[in-house]
This record gives structure tokens, C-alpha cells and sequence, in this order.
């Protein structure tokens, strides 16, 4: 490895384990922190996860990265039951610093960024009824869980992660936060990266939907891969009542969070 690529990843490092906060230590995020109580969830509850996911791993075997499959089985989640986000944060912590931290909901962008940039994901703990088994407008524990967390088990997304709550957490200018706005729906929520010498989904909103993820890998009408760009990602604007129409794949982890350190050079006030 290069000796600047070790001062990176040194100073990467150093950084996070700075920006790492106890729930005690967080202002604007405090009053939505909550306790999950998962004695609390019933037989139909569980079971209702695990149709969720027995219906999107055979397609994620295939077509996931092969980052978010290793961080499914590093955090411990199962298939049959619900996950303790206790037990995963656990896990999460000794590998990444980083912690599932249950909340009461959507939280404003103050509070919003301010964990993520202390390392705490912001994770609702309901989960969807049967009768809106293909979909919720609100992300629910399957959306935050199952779609999000396991990519928080490699250290470079980990970082990148960080970095963005980090640069969001400083910016006023309503432009500049939507123009972030778009960095984070192009990788975290809809991110594909080249892989294996194919196009394979790590962003949320492809893991946790079959209908976007299977429009994906199979080309659906209209849709147009380009190659990551930060300029022209946070030029394109999202619409989220249709299926994606553009997406941008990355080589690596590490070219995301470059994008996050430069969009601050960009953006920064």
C-alpha cells in the first residue's frame, strides 16, 4: 500500500474516532432518541420480516454487492426474527465505531446529520403491516436494517458515511444541502458500484425494493448506468415518484468518500 494511501487511511481514522459520540453527548437528534423494546414484537411482526427477507436474498445473492452480503452476516442479522439493534451495534462498534441508534421517526436535517456524523445511524424500529408488505412512504425497520446497516461494517463506507453527515452538518445554503441531498440518494440510497466485472446495487432503496432493484439488473426501459461523476450527480435532480432513470456506478468505496471530501471543497461556507 502507497504511503499517502496509509496517511489516508491513519487520518481517516483519527477523524472518526474524534467524531464519535454517546447518545448523551447529541443536541439536536436528543429528543427523538428512543429505547427499542423488541420483547415487545409479536409473532406476526417477526414473521412478517421474514418474508421481507426471504423474498430479496435470492436477488441479492446475485446482484448485491458482495460488501453489503459480508456486512449482513458481520452484524448478526437473521432471517427469522426481527434484529436487536443492541446486539448489532455491538457487532457494528468493534468493527467500524459505528451504532444503529433507535429513533421515534424522520428527524429534521440538524439532527438528522449531526448523528451521522457522530456515527449513529438514526433507525425507526416499527416495521410495515402485511397490507403494505411492498411498500411504505416511511422507511421502517426493514427499509433502515436490512437496507442500510450491513454496508456500515466496511470501514471506507463507514468513513464515507461519517464524512457526509460531517460536511452536511456544517452547511447553511439550502442549495448546497440539496446538491448533497443528491450525493447521498446516487450512493447510499441508490448507489450500484462495478464489481466482479458486473453493475451490482449496495444503495438502500435498490437492497430493500425488488421492483427498483429488478429494474436495475434488468435494464429497465429508460434507464441510463453512467459512470460516477460527482459534478453531474449533484447536478441531477431526483424525482422519487418514478423508477430511476439515471444511476452512477463507482469502482470503489474510497471514490465516495473522496466525493464527500471534495463536494466540501465545493460547497463549504
Amino acid at each position: 500500500m502507497a504511503a499517502s494511501m496509509v496517511d489516508s487511511v491513519k487520518t481517516r481514522r483519527e477523524r472518526s474516532k474524534a467524531a464519535r459520540k454517546d447518545a448523551s453527548e447529541l443536541v439536536a437528534s436528543r429528543p427523538y432518541l428512543i429505547e427499542q423494546d423488541w420483547t415487545a414484537y409479536t409473532p406476526e411482526q417477526h414473521a412478517i420480516w421474514r418474508e421481507l427477507v426471504t423474498r430479496r436474498l435470492p436477488q441479492l445473492h446475485e446482484h448485491a454487492s458482495r460488501t453489503y452480503l459480508e456486512g449482513f452476516d458481520q452484524i448478526g442479522l437473521q432471517v427469522d426474527q426481527l434484529p436487536e439493534l443492541a446486539k448489532v451495534s455491538a457487532r457494528l462498534e468493534s468493527r467500524t465505531g459505528w451504532n444503529s441508534t433507535p429513533v421515534s421517526g424522520f428527524l429534521p436535517s440538524d439532527a438528522f446529520f449531526e448523528m451521522l456524523a457522530a456515527r449513529r445511524f438514526p433507525t425507526t424500529t416499527w416495521i410495515r403491516s402485511r397490507e403494505a408488505m411492498e411498500y411504505t412512504p416511511e422507511p421502517d425497520i426493514f427499509h433502515d436494517v436490512f437496507g442500510h446497516v450491513p454496508m456500515h461494517a466496511h470501514p471506507v463506507f463507514a468513513d464515507f458515511l461519517q464524512e457526509y453527515g460531517r460536511v452536511c452538518a456544517g452547511l447553511k445554503s439550502a442549495e448546497a444541502l440539496e446538491r448533497m441531498g443528491r450525493l447521498f440518494w446516487f450512493t447510499v440510497e441508490f448507489g450500484v458500484i462495478h464489481e466482479e466485472g458486473r453493475v451490482k446495487v449496495y444503495g438502500s432503496g435498490l437492497i430493500s425494493s425488488h421492483g427498483e432493484c429488478t429494474h436495475v439488473v434488468e435494464r429497465g426501459s429508460g434507464l441510463e448506468i453512467r459512470e460516477f461523476d460527482l459534478a453531474k450527480v449533484m447536478d441531477t435532480v431526483v424525482d422519487v415518484s418514478r423508477m430511476q432513470p439515471v444511476l452512477y456506478a463507482i469502482e470503489s468505496f474510497e471514490q465516495i468518500y473522496e466525493a464527500a471530501r471534495e463536494a466540501e471543497s465545493q460547497l463549504g461556507e
